[in-house]
């Protein structure tokens, strides 16, 4: 892939990520609004209290399976088939999406502890974490996804 490529792709995901920080900024405001503080985690596996990285953890897998398809299905040059690889790619990307922030939520816990936060910062936290996965999961789609011209002679 020749360097316009890769920026034109990097630039994409940028855009991808801020429009998705602000979208599921604002729609998680709708689920919390009635929260004044929120742990950002609490020390416990299992527990009934909405917290920040428990909500983040969530809305990034879901947000990474669904944003690998769309954008899959957004390519409108060659791109590799469906199945196996964009299948693989959205169960990777799942997976990848949970292992990477159930295990910072977990170091957060152990060397930060339980720490509250405002509503706004909750959202703003949750909305660069999203904002983060979207861009990052839209770029390695479409990197795996398109079939480079060289490849295509």
């Amino acid at each position: 892939m020749d360097a316009q490529k890769k920026s034109e792709l990097v630039k994409g995901a940028v855009i991808t990520g801020v429009i998705n920080a602000v979208i599921n900024g604002g729609i998680q405001y709708f689920f919390l609004k009635d929260k004044d503080i929120i742990p950002i985690s609490v020390d416990s596996i299992t527990n009934n209290e909405q917290t920040v990285l428990g909500t983040a953890v969530m809305l990034a897998i879901t947000l990474s399976m669904i944003l690998t398809l769309v954008a899959y299905f957004g390519i409108k040059e060659a791109k590799a088939p469906f199945f196996p690889t964009t299948l693989w790619l959205t169960i990777k990307h799942g997976f990848f999406t949970f292992g990477v922030l159930t295990s910072l939520a977990v170091l957060w816990q152990k060397y930060v502890g339980t720490v509250e936060v405002s509503l706004v910062s909750a959202l703003i936290i949750i909305g660069v974490i999203a904002g983060i996965v979207s861009g990052i999961v839209n770029y390695l789609t479409l990197k795996e996804s398109v079939i480079a011209e060289e490849i295509k002679d």
